[in-house]
């Protein structure tokens, strides 16, 4: 074939010509004359000469017999199309000129989730003067931001692409900062919820402020890389839960396992953001009183559990179940779809192009076969391909500019695997004019950390970091809860020396019944009811409030107890139970965690109990018994409760628990033997307290009860 003619084929495949294909092309005479065609990735392909051709033949065969040859093969076509589709790639900015606008100089303050200290460094940038979208509380700008970690200063690269957003009213500067702080938390979370081999990787986008030092008055904005996709969200900070797209299950998971990891201090919600890169989240505490106004403490984290269904991931993570009634799980599993009160759109397919690092590129065999296995368009699938490359082999790969490329990280077996982190943006709930939309592209992945490369010292705080979190891990169960609680009372009664004080701190300081307290007053205040009904589920109610009652909360123990004595109660008044022994025994018992707890009104209780018989069930009535409790009622007045509250004592003054205490010793039975020498002490005692009452009648009565009783000691001794 002339060179002319072969000339305007742009198919043709130039490879120099072996002794093999020399060889090959002799010993098979006039057969390889005809030039061979072949068809790669669907187009036919012409070869330069007959050896190239004959030898392309016999490489073919071979591979048809390889199934591990034919898709390294696919996946070099594949790799080879994704580096021509990423060179010809432009920015999709380009349209709004942004590198024309005048450079501004600004503090970027980063925060290390860590170590709990803040980075400042300076940047430079472009940004637009116009606000392309806005919120009920914020506004977005389009910003060009030069990367520190790269040499080329083209503000036209779109990796320099970022959004900067404000509060449209102005809020105290502090309030920026705990925002960084908050996400910066939630993303280190989401680095140990990756640990745990999750199906789907995710992770939350780099976020900083930025501080414009030549402006006046130096304003601060929060600036996020920028990505685009559809946005999703997942849950909300009050109960919300997205129930369609085949249920998404990594997000809820997620919120369940924070909880669960921390033991019980906190739970990660309000989970939204494009795929699985999250942004603006929301972070639950027991105290309620870090992370801003969204955090609803221990309310917001019933307000999650009682929408959350466990889902096959929170299985495989090895997360309890939280208990709910039957009537809510039934309803839950009749109704999985979330309410249509919170507004989202559906969730787009992503499709990610990953540029190999620099020691990958002179490995690049190696690192094809490790990226066969997963696709393209996978994140989660890629960081498992690519997640056994150790720090040793990404240390030289300089990456030309950290906000563009990623950042590989070791799975080492002594800190476990790391994300791929991924910092980008979209505008939450936000539709752009016509005239400033711009075309879907492919998303990018964007470095995670303040340096190309992890540090020694990064391993050794996030090794630290997981080492105290392993110790906290605590089911979501009931039942966990009680036998941990158990564990933790045996465990510090070996202590002979606290063993008193022990024996009565058998409340308080379970976050799991507090919850479970929240979620049966929610039940009360109709939260969960549906608005056409007349009441809310009175079983269900119960069923949390016994719960927190096991679990050791002691306002749910008294209300417990009471219910089942059908005695006056504040929470769930209405609620009222059959009158039987079974029921009334119930409460004694419950009654009785109460008194040990130090509670004044249980306390009286079980001793006019024990003392009259009424009210006890099943139980004998016992004075001895009755003396302990009302000794015990009469201490605690000067000590406060378990939960460290007073109890008043104008039902039951002191002074009336005295006089009766010389009574019982003045006329003996049920088990307590006559004594009048204490009954005198008692009368005396109540005397002196009931004058101190100004109640000078009652203490003359008392008096002269004290003289019957040491004029009978004057009789004995005679």
């Amino acid at each position: 074939m002339a060179t002319a003619e072969i000339s305007h084929h742009e198919d043709l495949v130039l490879e120099p010509i072996s002794l093999t294909d020399i060889k090959w092309n002799v010993s098979n005479g006039d057969e390889a004359h005809d030039f061979p065609e072949v068809h790669l990735d669907g187009n036919q392909v012409k070869y330069f000469s007959a050896a190239m051709g004959m030898s392309s033949k016999r490489k073919r065969e071979a591979s048809l017999s390889s199934p591990a040859a034919s898709n390294k093969q696919t996946v070099q076509n594949n790799w080879r199309h994704a580096l021509m589709k990423a060179r010809s790639h432009t920015d999709t900015w380009e349209k709004f000129h942004l590198d024309h606008y005048p450079t501004e100089n600004a503090n970027r303050h980063r925060y290390n989730a860590l170590q709990k200290e803040w980075v400042v460094d300076q940047v430079s940038v472009k940004v637009q003067n116009e606000s392309f979208a806005h919120g009920a509380m914020r506004e977005c700008y389009r910003i060009k931001k030069l990367s520190n970690f790269s040499h080329n200063q083209d503000w036209r690269r779109d990796s320099n692409n970022a959004v900067i957003k404000r509060f449209i009213q102005p809020v105290d500067r502090q309030t920026y900062f705990d925002e960084v702080k908050l996400q910066m938390d939630a993303k280190l979370w989401g680095e140990e919820f990756n640990r745990h081999h999750p199906p789907k990787q995710i992770d939350f986008f780099q976020m900083a402020v930025l501080e414009f030092v030549d402006r006046p008055d130096r304003p601060l904005y929060h600036i996020e890389n920028f990505i685009e996709g559809n946005y999703v969200k997942y849950n909300s900070n009050s109960g919300f839960v997205l129930g369609d797209e085949a249920h998404r299950h990594t997000p809820q998971a997620l919120s369940h396992f924070t909880f669960e990891r921390s033991g019980h201090e906190l739970m990660v919600v309000d989970i939204q953001g494009v795929g699985d890169l999250y942004t603006d989240p929301q972070i639950h505490t027991v105290s309620g009183t870090e992370y801003g106004d969204g955090n609803l403490g221990t309310k917001g984290m019933a307000l999650f559990f009682h929408s959350h269904v466990c889902n096959p991931i929170c299985t495989n993570l090895g997360l309890t179940p939280f208990d709910l009634a039957p009537s809510e799980i039934a309803l839950l599993t009749a109704n999985p779809s979330a309410s249509n009160d919170v507004g989202t759109v559906s969730r787009g397919t992503e499709e990610i192009v990953v540029l190999p690092s620099q020691y990958q590129r002179t490995h690049l065999h190696e690192f094809l076969r490790m990226r066969s296995s997963s696709s393209i368009g996978s994140c989660a699938s890629l960081t498992d391909s690519i997640g056994e490359w150790t720090a040793n082999d990404i240390a030289d790969d300089d990456g030309n500019d950290s906000d563009g490329g990623i950042q590989l990280r070791s799975r080492l077996s002594s800190v476990g695997k790391n994300t791929i982190s991924v910092t980008s943006y979209e505008s939450t709930n936000h539709i752009e004019n016509s005239s400033d939309s711009v075309p879907r592209r492919r998303p990018r992945l964007f470095s995670e950390a303040s340096s190309a490369s992890v540090t020694k010292i990064d391993e050794a705080d996030r090794a630290a970091f997981r080492q105290s979190i392993d110790k906290k891990n605590r089911p979501s169960g009931v039942l966990a809860e009680i036998e941990a609680r158990q564990k933790l009372w045996d465990a510090e009664e070996e202590d002979s020396e606290e063993c008193d004080e022990i024996r009565k701190q058998r409340t308080g300081g379970s976050v799991l019944g507090q919850i479970h307290l929240d979620m049966a007053k929610y039940h009360e205040m109709q939260r969960f009811t549906k608005p056409d009904s007349t009441g809310y589920d009175h079983e269900a109610a119960f069923y949390h409030l016994r719960h927190a009652a096991d679990c050791g909360n002691l306002e749910a123990i008294i209300t417990t107890a009471r219910i089942a004595l059908n005695l006056p109660h504040d929470v769930l008044p209405d609620l009222d139970l059959e009158e039987s022994d079974q029921n009334t025994d119930m409460g004694v018992d419950y009654m009785r965690m109460a008194a040990i707890a130090g509670d004044r009104a249980a306390l009286v209780y079980l001793a006019k109990a024990y003392d009259t018989g009424k009210g006890l069930g099943s139980r004998p009535i016992s004075w001895s018994e009755s003396v302990y409790w009302y000794t015990e009622a009469i201490e605690a007045v000067k000590t406060s409760d378990e939960e460290g509250n007073y109890d008043g004592t104008m039902d039951d003054p002191t002074y009336q628990l005295l006089g009766r205490l010389g009574e019982m010793y003045r006329d003996g039975g049920h088990g307590l033997e006559s004594n009048p020498a204490k009954a005198a002490d008692y009368f005396t005692s109540a005397a002196d307290s009931a004058m101190a009452a100004m109640k000078g009648r009652l203490a003359n009565k008392y008096y002269a009860l004290a003289e019957e009783m040491n004029a009978l000691i004057d009789e004995d001794e005679i």
